[in-house]
């Protein structure tokens, strides 16, 4: 049966993708945060799912999976990340750097730790990147940014990775029924609260905007099972694409603001995210 390591397992997407594939007989290492989750994520299919200690952003954790993992790993599933909100203003340099070294230096680091073990498997990589990756937003650009990031790290690595014939897969979801959109409410109070007093007042219309847009993006969520379909197409396509666009209005999403001229696409993205 066909090994991967999937990071940040123990919620959302990542819990999903685990599920997922070891109900269709792969076995899973699910890189999780602790003991706690480790348990919970191998509760419910421990014959085919083991779990590793993997905090992304920890370099002891990383070195170690050179001894915790098996010798043949067929794949990896970058899926651990965060979502830093905030207008660009008011982000601090510690969030900054808090998302991009989760969202991208992490990813790539695990990347590099178990890629001798995929060119001896023949095996490939897939990064949860976003539509963000590719379409900016107000409020969520330090998000935005680090997946822009992911995408051109991704698409210069498939090219340096081509010799050995290594897919390297993007998988770009947009709203996914999680943890982090259910709770949104609570995240844009806390965004909100955070800022100084000053700034609240500058950005008062910004967040009553993404306030609104909320229940729509809450509505048209989609489950996480469609992502990690889409994961496994990514895993097992004889030629996986370089990009795959999870739903079908998300593609057409993607298709046409792509190709609409700067300050279209940026009043359009505006007015869609209730911004002033």
């Amino acid at each position: 049966m066909p090994t991967v390591l999937v990071t940040g397992a123990a919620r959302g997407i990542g819990k999903s993708i685990v599920e997922h594939l070891s109900s269709r007989g792969w076995e899973v290492i699910a890189g999780v945060r602790s003991e706690q989750d480790a348990e919970a994520v191998t509760a419910g299919n421990p014959q085919h799912v083991s779990a590793v200690i993997l905090d992304i952003t920890n370099a002891d954790h990383i070195a170690a999976l050179d001894e915790s993992l098996p010798d043949g790993l067929d794949a990896i599933v970058n899926n651990a990340g965060i979502a830093v909100g905030g207008a660009m203003e008011t982000l601090s340099a510690d969030e900054w750097r808090k998302q991009l070294e989760i969202n991208v230096i992490g990813q790539l680091a695990v990347t590099q730790a178990v890629l001798p073990r995929l060119r001896k498997s023949g095996g490939r990589i897939v990064f949860i990147s976003s539509v963000n990756g590719r379409l900016s937003m107000p409020l969520v650009g330090a998000y935005a940014a680090s997946k822009f990031a992911l995408e051109a790290a991704a698409d210069a690595l498939r090219m340096e990775l081509s010799p050995w014939k290594i897919p390297v897969v993007l998988v770009e979801p947009a709203q996914t029924d999680t943890d982090m959109w259910r709770t949104a409410d609570t995240m844009a109070a806390e965004l909100e609260a955070g800022l100084t007093p000053h700034h609240r007042e500058l950005y008062a219309k910004h967040i009553s905007g993404f306030k609104k847009m909320i229940p729509m993006s809450q509505r048209i969520a989609v489950p996480t099972e469609k992502v990690s379909a889409v994961v496994e197409e990514a895993l097992t396509a004889r030629r996986p694409r370089a990009r795959y666009v999870v739903g079908l209005a998300n593609k057409f999403q993607v298709a046409l603001m792509t190709n609409l001229p700067t300050r279209a696409r940026d009043l359009v993205l505006r007015r869609a995210s209730r911004q002033p």
